[in-house]
């Protein structure tokens, strides 16, 4: 059994961790909001800062919001690096810029440690369920290693490439989820407001081509006007930045992208930064003057 550190107990840190406790794992846990009780009463042992993490750990994991807060974490006082004695192997499971995710990696390489990119797709369902989906950028002996790691959250565990290719599968994901979402809204919304059934319109459509994940989880969020999250409005915007960010530096054009950033943008300046990103179709509703009912 490893002694694994895990920075970052939220919506999604929290279960993940959890899982890895069940599994066997020592786990000694960090969180700028504090340890949940839950994980300590189940044997995580709690560290009053990623430095000490870092000192009693072999493997840190760390799933936190932003590009800013994985840098803060692994390199600013107190931090992970800080404790590191050399071959330990660093897992960010957080989305973030894959550029700087690679600059990360040359840092902890550095320190005589492996350093491994594992973001996830699946939302607090996929979590709570250890059904993520992991998209890792590392090399492939490390992947090896981890591999049954993974395996205690998720049920797809893909190696993708080196360092930063983990991240950039996990902005094509975001892609896909953000627009698929915006569809599904316009496709209620436009059934809706004919007078169909949007009940019995997202049962139908289940049982045919346009079925989807997000047909099924977003699409009853919708119609219930259930928006807690979930995955936060203001996250998948700021995945959707690293896309066209990353659209620009590759010389290429992302419209659709664009404009569903727009309709999150919208989203975040009428209050819903905290929402659940199946809120997007709020913004949808106020443009047609018509709520899903």
């Amino acid at each position: 059994m490893a002694k694994i550190g895990f920075i970052g107990l939220g919506i999604m840190g929290r279960p993940m961790a959890r899982h890895l406790i069940k599994g066997g794992h020592t786990l000694f846990l960090h969180s700028r909001s504090g340890v949940p009780a839950e994980l300590v009463e189940q044997g995580g042992k709690a560290c009053a800062s990623p430095k000490e993490v870092g000192q009693n750990a072999d493997i840190i994991i760390t799933m936190l919001p932003d590009t800013p807060d994985v840098e803060k974490v692994l390199f600013g006082e107190n931090g992970v690096a800080q404790g590191l004695s050399g071959g330990e192997t660093v897992v960010d499971m957080s989305s973030i810029s894959p550029i700087e995710t690679r600059k990360f990696a040359v840092s902890i390489n550095q320190l005589g440690c492996d350093y491994v990119d594992a973001p996830v797709s699946g939302g607090d369902v996929g979590a709570n369920n250890a059904t993520l989906t992991i998209m890792v950028g590392a090399a492939e002996m490390v992947f090896e290693k981890l591999k049954p790691i993974f395996e205690l959250m998720g049920k797809s565990v893909t190696l993708i490439g080196g360092n930063g290719a983990g991240q950039t599968c996990k902005i094509a994901n975001q892609i896909i989820v953000a627009l698929t979402i915006e569809a599904v809204g316009e496709a209620l919304l436009f059934a809706s407001k004919a007078g169909a059934d949007p009940v019995k319109v997202r049962q139908a459509l289940l049982g045919g081509f346009a079925s989807s994940r997000v047909l099924e989880i977003h699409g009853e969020r919708m119609i219930k006007r259930s928006f807690n999250p979930g995955f936060r409005i203001e996250l998948h915007q700021k995945d959707l930045g690293l896309a066209l960010s990353g659209a620009r530096a590759l010389g290429i054009s992302l419209p659709n992208t664009a404009a569903t950033q727009e309709l999150l943008n919208a989203c975040i300046a009428s209050g819903g930064a905290k929402c659940d990103s199946s809120a997007m179709v709020r913004v949808l509703e106020k443009l047609a003057n018509h709520e899903i009912q």
